[in-house]
């Protein structure tokens, strides 16, 4: 309809194309009326005076008549395919710009990336910026900070910045350690332990996994292939006892553990209770492999494999490489091999020994541990201590007991936000951290908002293919004034999110440990909320003569009060189909019908904001059409029959009635 205002405009359309690097975008297409000559960008210009940028057709094509249906629809079809300006391919020339291209191209997937090609044009986000500012440095002997590749995101400017900064401070390379008679556990392994034993029954900290199996199945060849890949990774076959220097890893020997993998005829109906016992199980770690596997046969050519890991040697970007080893090796033992593969570069253990060299001591005020804990000392000093959220249950000590509410966001909304992300040289992880910011800070009526995230701690090529526990967290903390509007506080984000990226080294367990809060069992330390957003590798096992696909299991298991996960739907082409939310709640905190409204009102409040984003956040209609009836007309009905009684009278008759 705007278009149809320009005076030599006639007709008009809108679309979305499709394309596989830049996703969706909208474009236009006008017909100008006998004899006028248009110029598309000043068509361009006036729309963009009306309508915000996300809304602003791009490119706009003049055509001397839109393509009609039979019905006098236009025929969107028909019309031709926009035609973009594409900027001619520079090859990389210089060995800078030859390792940042490779980079980008290894991270992103693509065959060939040039000069001009910019990381998040290609596909590129906040947490696969990880990645590519810890392999640039690993290949350039230069540490790179996480806000550099924001601001010079085109090959060529990164380049440029890399070479005025050559052996500028690199981190240690990631190669095989001697290793000492007692291996320390990683930061992150040595919180889990201490949990793990100081609850050891508790399952919160088990990942369990089924594939059912239907087809012939070679149950020796498979069983075998199970035990190659235990073999592979010595994370899966490492127990960590303890001693008077404290606990550390001890290595158990493949053929010890193999034979613990179970197999059992079952029926469907006892299915479920196995799955279930085995998801909830416990694991000492002192004593015991973190790794169960069982095959179930349900009936003939119909199998369900359980595989259930503990969190102290595997995290979830682990499981998409478990599932390729296991497939390799499965294929070659059906032939009777055993796989061929190359050992890894290096183990698990090399990398703990890695991570305390990288890090350095705190008595060191010059290391890399000691400069980050200091940033993270200042910026979550006076930290509150929880977040109250509506529907509250008094707080026990925590069970773990969780339960997930699913819900989706819808393409229009992804989209608007993908583009609100490119205006403010942001990610769409930070628009949904701002959204949730903004969310939580309405239903708490607090202004401090503090908010947990995941990074997968995979930056060192060494470990993309390695099983282990490698994912940190992030503790990001976000001022929300109600007057203030939302692009406002998504600068405020991104330069927080950044900040905190660039500070990812130093583990959560040591920030826990410097800031010393006042410990609770009933609620995780710092923060009580988390955001995921997932966008590692998902998992495809696909053996030889079987279809596999993924069989539930009833285990839900939280360490926090709520936890959104959000995942990007995309089509084979790349472009934005909505997002998958989820919301994980505790039992103990929340029953069912608070969390979905919760769902519904961020729903809610992220369609508002990337419609109007420079509207005060405060404003922002939180409430559907009944819950506005509800409470502004229905709990406040004043109408009343009238009465003589008074209350002398009224408190005889209840007398009368119950002497």
């Amino acid at each position: 309809a705007t278009l149809t205002t320009h005076p030599d405009i006639t007709h008009a359309a809108v679309t979305v194309h499709h394309d596989h690097h830049t996703g969706d975008r909208l474009v236009g297409y006008v017909v100008p009326r006998d004899g006028a000559r248009l110029d598309p960008a000043r068509v361009r210009a006036l729309v963009a005076d009306r309508l915000p940028d996300y809304m602003v057709p791009s490119p706009i094509t003049v055509l001397d008549r839109l393509p009609l249906t039979a019905s006098g629809k236009v025929d969107r079809r028909a019309l031709p395919a926009p035609v973009f300006p594409v900027p001619q391919y520079r090859a990389p020339v210089t060995v800078a710009e030859g390792v940042v291209a490779g980079v980008f191209a290894d991270v992103l997937g693509r065959e060939r990336v040039g000069l001009d090609d910019d990381f998040f044009t290609l596909g590129g986000n906040s947490l696969l910026a990880t990645q590519v500012v810890s392999r640039l440095g690993a290949a350039m002997d230069a540490r790179v900070p996480m806000r550099v590749l924001f601001e010079a995101s085109s090959v060529q400017a990164l380049s440029t910045w890399l070479e005025s900064r050559a052996a500028a401070g690199a981190h240690t390379p990631l190669v095989p350690r001697t290793r000492p008679e007692h291996i320390p556990l990683s930061y992150a392994q040595q919180r889990i332990w201490f949990l793990n034993r100081f609850d050891p029954h508790s399952p919160v900290y088990n990942i369990p996994f089924a594939v059912r199996l239907s087809g012939t199945m070679d149950t020796a060849a498979l069983l075998a292939a199970i035990a190659d890949v235990v073999d592979r990774h010595e994370t899966l076959r490492t127990i960590y006892p303890e001693s008077k220097a404290g606990p550390h890893q001890v290595v158990v020997p493949a053929a010890e553990v193999s034979g613990g993998f179970a197999t059992a005829a079952v029926t469907e109906n006892e299915l479920a209770t196995r799955l279930l016992s085995m998801a909830s199980s416990e694991f000492d770690v002192t004593t015991s492999v973190p790794v169960r596997a069982a095959l179930f046969e349900t009936a003939e050519n119909e199998h369900v494999l359980a595989v259930v890991l503990h969190h102290i040697c595997a995290d979830g970007s682990s499981i998409a490489p478990l599932a390729r080893d296991l497939m390799a090796a499965y294929t070659t033992r059906t032939h009777g091999n055993p796989p061929a593969w190359s050992a890894p570069t290096v183990q698990y253990a090399d990398y703990t020994l890695w991570q305390r060299e990288l890090l350095g001591s705190d008595d060191d005020p010059n290391s890399l541990l000691a400069r980050q804990l200091t940033y993270w000392r200042t910026t979550l000093d006076g930290l509150p201590e929880q977040l109250e959220l509506p529907g509250y249950r008094t707080r026990p000590v925590t069970s773990h007991r969780g339960r997930t509410h699913a819900f989706t966001i819808d393409a229009p909304t992804h989209r608007a936000a993908a583009e609100l992300a490119r205006q403010h040289t942001a990610t769409v992880f930070m628009v949904l951290h701002t959204a949730f910011a903004v969310f939580l800070a309405r239903m708490s009526g607090t202004t401090d908002i503090i908010i947990g995230t995941p990074v997968a701690g995979r930056g060192d090529p060494a470990l993309d293919d390695l099983v282990g526990m490698f994912v940190n967290t992030l503790v990001l903390r976000t001022p929300v004034d109600g007057a203030s509007s939302f692009t406002q506080l998504l600068t405020t984000v991104r330069e927080t999110d950044l900040a905190a990226f660039e500070h990812a080294d130093v583990p959560f367990e040591r920030v826990v440990q410097a800031l010393n809060p006042a410990r609770s069992t009933t609620r995780h330390p710092l923060f009580q909320v988390m955001l995921v957003f997932q966008n590692q590798e998902h998992p495809k096992l696909e053996l030889a003569g079987l279809t596999a696909r993924i069989e539930d299991i009833d285990h839900t298991a939280t360490q926090f009060d709520l936890t959104l996960t959000v995942t990007e739907r995309v089509d084979r082409d790349g472009a934005a189909r909505g997002l998958t939310a989820a919301l994980t709640y505790a039992q103990d905190l929340f029953d069912e019908n608070t969390v979905r409204g919760f769902a519904d009102r961020f729903t809610r409040l992220l369609e508002a904001v990337v419609a109007d984003p420079n509207s005060p956040v405060g404003d922002i209609d939180l409430l559907d059409p009944t819950e506005k009836q509800l409470i502004l007309e229905d709990w406040n009905h004043t109408d009343h029959a009238t009465t003589t009684d008074t209350l002398v009278s009224m408190f005889g008759a209840q007398v009368a009635r119950t002497p």
